[in-house]
Parts: structure tokens; sequence; C-alpha cells
């Protein structure tokens, strides 16, 4: 069982990157699928959930400019990630829950971080 983050990079203010969320050994279409962050010096938090009934939380900080969504064929969940700013630079995880919320000490399965950097 294994969920695996890929896409980070390194990005101008102002730009896009999609990073994605695979997993193997278990379906992620059972699952609540949650994108974290954790900036230099700062908890990791919660900033997108998408549980499986298809509903969206976005934290304030991203609304309206990071969108997740998923491939059910592909068993993977993508983070599409608009109008990057300096502070959005973290490394991002992604994890999995089956029953329940996004919340951190709860996941049941977390991907390596990818690093996204956001700077001109």
């Amino acid at each position: 069982v294994q969920l695996q983050a890929s896409g980070g990079g390194l990005v101008q203010p102002g730009g896009s990157l999609r990073i994605s969320c695979t997993a193997s050994g278990f379906r992620l279409d059972s699952y609540a699928i949650g994108w974290f962050r954790q900036a230099p010096g700062k908890e990791r938090e919660m900033i997108s959930c998408n549980p499986a009934d298809g509903t969206e939380y976005y934290e304030f900080s991203v609304r309206g400019r990071f969108t997740i969504s998923r491939d059910g064929a592909k068993n993977a969940v993508y983070l599409e990630m608009n109008s990057l700013k300096p502070e959005d630079t973290a490394v991002y995880f992604c994890a999995a829950v089956r029953y329940g919320w996004c919340v951190d000490n709860v996941m049941d399965y977390w991907g390596k971080g990818t690093q996204v950097t956001v700077s001109s």
C-alpha cells in the first residue's frame, strides 16, 4: 500500500503547477483525500480535503486558486495550483483516510512530500 506525490518544482509568482498523488494497493475512490503542506519553520497544515462523496474543501488562503480533481482510471488525485505566490512555497503531501475528515493525525496513508518553490 503506497501513496506517491509528484510534480513539484520551481515556478515563478503568478504561475501554475499541477501535483499528482497516485496510489497502489488500494482504491482512492473509497477514501477522502487531503492535501497538506509544510512551509519552512511552520507546522504542517491541511489545505484541501476531498471526501469520497465528491465535496471539496479549501483552506482560505488557497480558495479560488487551487482545485482538486480525481482520475479513477489512473487511481490518482491532482492538485491544480494557479496564481501561485511565494508564500505557497512548501513541501506538499497527499494523504488518504477511509473514514472521517482530513485531519493530520488520523490519516491512514501518507505520500512522501513534493517540494513546491515559488520564486522569481
